[in-house]
């Protein structure tokens, strides 16, 4: 379906709101991360009041704790002497938190259990209860973990057995190291100037892959990477990163560049490097991330002639699938194949960072970024930081302040801190037509006017999840398999959201499962999926680059360059 139906159009306009709501609201989201506490109060009063009325559930809870304080009170004595065939202990040692040796001895084991059943008694306390809306039971239960993460044992100096050990070992020195590295962060945060890594500079260490800027315009840049075989597939690829992240991350050093190895399978790469919008783009939307993004890229790129291959990452993939149902309408098609990487095209199973999208929470970032016309990188942390807390906060404040020692560095990190902003109007609309209404998989969304619908994409597809993906979780980008009848292979990787899919090959420890849907098979629901895809040792990256080379023409000599208007990595990366 390709129309302009009235009252699909995902870019509503909102009505004024008084400035000083907003400016008060912008205010508050300086201290709490851009997270709503309307948002979480709500959930929580839901919560409550249906927790009053619910005397059964009361009971239950009640012999619950009564349970579970007489075994804390008899703890056997193996636990109390650190023995390693106390069932107790065992159990902890399953913790990542209470894993290390000090937590076998008392009094410490006896800590880590009785915090451990108070979790348990708090995770049975925000769930199941009658009448709760189950979306204000998730938010509780996710707040209640970050509050009693609060009060572990192993986040307070004195109850945490390894920084005890190391205090009395280096007579203090650690804690003046730590204060030295709360200090310089502090100083990062309140000045917003960090300090550059000489290891790691971006056109020195990372992003070196050769190649020149081709094209460029208010939005991105278009980097065509030279190629390093005498011969090449006729049709490029290119590759649509998320403008929420630096594209570099597909070309980090020499060893993980996935850039460079494509190259070196006999494919001309095509990359788009966005611009880190200011206020200035405060009124940039989705419309012109296709118009003078993705679209813009791949008419160049294509001349008109060419079939292209097609790659998308995270939100980058969200656009690539909208532009490809867009132009499967053209007289020609130039699109050869669809490749998305950790990308969602069905919000409904978000995961946890769906919590954190709602209207009172959209509304919130919205007065936000109306006073500064984006949303920055630390009011987008806020949401993802507490995804997972004890990796990203607690175990920082641990390493660094409490041990006094400096996390290592690597590319990946030093990546990560580049960080990006997102355009006022463009991030309203993600989250008011994707993660709200789920417009994209509803056949809703609207592309330049018209409305897309997934199923009208029919070129072949490699769609890449992860298994421990908490911003994409890989049953949402799943979901691409059910929304479109085409040949799809899906993969699932061993890694997270990044790591994932920086896994070349040679990367030690790496597996992933891998399955392929012909064009008009039935289709399989994800536990399916997973029960009769193949599993193999090793990177993702050889088969999709044989599967490219199987959507492939044979290969010709490499063609002329376009003309230059810069060497790689152009100068976006750097804003």
């Amino acid at each position: 379906m390709h129309d302009n139906i009235a009252g699909a159009d995902s870019h509503v306009v909102r009505p004024a709101r008084n400035d000083r709501d907003r400016e008060f609201h912008a205010a508050i989201g300086r201290y709490t991360g851009g997270l709503s506490p309307a948002a979480l109060g709500t959930a929580a009063l839901d919560w409550w009041l249906h927790l009053l009325g619910s005397p059964n559930k009361q009971t239950e809870l009640y012999n619950l704790a009564w349970d579970q304080a007489i075994e804390t009170m008899h703890l056997p004595a193996a636990c109390l002497a650190g023995q390693e065939d106390c069932p107790e202990m065992q159990a902890m040692k399953k913790d990542r938190r209470f894993s290390a040796p000090g937590w076998e001895a008392f009094p410490f084991n006896v800590m880590a259990r009785s915090f451990l059943k108070q979790e348990a008694w708090w995770n049975e306390a925000t769930r199941r209860v009658h009448g709760t809306d189950p979306r204000h039971e998730r938010i509780v239960n996710f707040a209640i973990r970050q509050i009693l993460d609060t009060y572990s044992p192993s986040n307070c100096f004195f109850t945490n057995p390894a920084v005890l050990a190391k205090t009395r070992e280096e007579h203090g020195q650690n804690i003046l190291r730590g204060l030295q590295n709360w200090f310089d962060d502090l100083r990062e945060q309140t000045t917003g100037e960090k300090e550059p890594d000489a290891d790691y500079k971006v056109g020195e260490v990372l992003g070196v892959t050769p190649g020149e800027v081709v094209l460029r315009n208010e939005l991105m840049e278009l980097i065509r990477y030279t190629p390093q075989t005498a011969e090449v597939r006729p049709e490029p690829l290119l590759i649509v990163p998320a403008w929420i992240m630096k594209y570099y991350i597909l070309d980090l050093e020499q060893r993980n560049s996935m850039v460079k190895y494509l190259l070196e399978q006999g494919f001309e790469v095509y990359m788009i490097s966005w611009k880190n919008p200011t206020r200035e783009d405060a009124e940039k939307g989705m419309d012109d991330y296709v118009r003078d993004g993705a679209l813009a890229a791949l008419d160049f790129v294509s001349g008109g002639t060419r079939k292209v291959h097609t790659a998308g990452y995270c939100l980058g993939g969200t656009l690539l699938s909208a532009t490809a149902a867009h132009v499967a309408h053209r007289e020609f098609q130039p699109i050869a194949s669809v490749t998305l990487l950790a990308a969602q095209v069905d919000f409904t199973e978000a995961g946890e960072l769906s919590l954190f999208i709602s209207e009172s929470q959209v509304a919130f970032l919205e007065d936000i970024m109306k006073t500064q016309g984006y949303l920055g990188a630390e009011q987008m942390a806020g949401a993802f930081t507490m995804l997972r807390s004890n990796d990203l906060f607690w175990s920082r404040i641990i390493t660094q302040y409490m041990m006094g020692q400096k996390s290592g560095k690597n590319a990946l990190m030093a990546w990560n801190a580049d960080s990006t902003r997102m355009p006022a109007r463009m991030h309203t609309e993600y989250l008011r037509g994707l993660f709200l209404e789920n417009q994209l998989a509803r056949g809703q969304w609207r592309v330049l006017g018209h409305t897309v619908n997934l199923n009208d994409i029919k070129v072949p597809a490699f769609a890449v999840g992860t298994e421990t993906d908490h911003v994409a979780p890989w049953r949402s980008v799943y979901k691409f398999n059910l929304l479109t009848d085409t040949d799809v292979t899906f993969v699932l990787t061993s890694g997270g959201h990044n790591a994932g899919i920086v896994s070349e090959p040679g990367h030690p420890r790496r597996h992933f499962r891998i399955r392929e849907k012909p064009q008009g098979s039935p289709h399989l629901s994800a536990d399916s999926w997973m029960e009769l895809a193949e599993t193999r040792d090793g990177s993702w990256w050889e088969p999709w680059a044989e599967w490219l080379g199987k959507q492939s023409s044979a290969p010709v000599p490499a063609p002329e360059a376009p003309p230059s208007l810069g060497p790689a990595p152009g100068t976006y990366v750097f804003g």
